[in-house]
């Protein structure tokens, strides 16, 4: 049984447990994408973060990739994108992201990562005669300065509201922080230094390319702390495909 199920995440390394031939090249596409064509995030503005989004589905029967079409905007495209309650930052907003272009989602390593992903959850059967609804965020966060700070959205142990979110690091160059941490769910809204003894199951950095993370949201909170230019003097980048899956029929939740 995965560590996913028993214990609420799991840690991975896809460049290894995904190889195929032209991996590596696959990869570049990806990285440079991150590199040169992410957008500042325009709910982040002057916040040193960047990023994209698109949304598609899984299907269980099948398992296919169908990418959901996007919103016209001023000659531009945009995904559409709600959190509800869950993100502190934008309580109930919809949010709008500038798409992610349709060479890099036909990307063959993308894909294989957003099913690998999907076939580490686990759902009810009656989940499962309904498609699985896939977000997926390409964010960079870039600290040109020596005084520069960036900061992941929310700054906080937090839960993500959708059932499985899944984290792939793809460059992290000349920073300090960006350190991981994950938790219990009772300290989310805390920082991990106001946590008590016990309340964290583990803190860690991912550092290598494709190395990874996912949780089960309703039995973790976790967190990555903001990070600042490293020692060298040149920009410092911290870039991570994030990827969440959730049913596309969802009940209202009590409080």
């Amino acid at each position: 049984m995965s560590e996913l199920k028993t214990k609420g995440y799991k840690r991975y390394d896809y460049m290894k447990e995904l190889y195929y031939e032209g991996i590596e090249k696959d990869f570049e596409i990806l990285r440079d994408y991150f590199r040169n064509d992410l957008p500042e995030d325009d709910y982040a503005k002057g916040l040193n973060r960047y990023r994209r989004y698109s949304r598609a589905l899984v299907l269980p029967t099948s398992q296919q990739i169908e990418w959901l079409p996007n919103i016209q905007k001023d000659g531009k495209e945009y995904a559409a994108y709600f959190q509800g309650k869950f993100n502190p930052e934008h309580p109930g907003d919809y949010r709008e992201f500038a798409a992610i272009d349709d060479h890099i989602l036909n990307n063959t390593l993308l894909q294989k990562i957003i099913m690998a992903d999907y076939n580490e959850t686990f759902w009810n059967e009656e989940d499962l005669i309904m498609p699985i609804h896939v977000g997926v965020h390409f964010v960079k966060l870039r600290v040109e300065h020596e005084d520069d700070v960036a900061v992941s959205s929310p700054n906080s142990l937090h839960q993500d509201g959708e059932p499985f979110t899944f984290a792939h690091l793809i460059e992290r160059r000349n920073v300090e922080g960006g350190t991981n941490a994950i938790g219990i769910p009772e300290v989310r809204h805390k920082l991990p230094e106001e946590t008590k003894d016990g309340e964290l199951h583990e803190v860690f950095e991912i550092t290598e390319p494709l190395e990874s993370y996912g949780v089960a949201d309703h039995m973790v909170s976790h967190y990555v702390s903001p990070i600042t230019r490293g020692e060298k003097d040149e920009e410092g980048l911290r870039s991570v495909l994030l990827i969440d899956y959730q049913l596309t029929v969802v009940a209202e939740m009590e409080e």
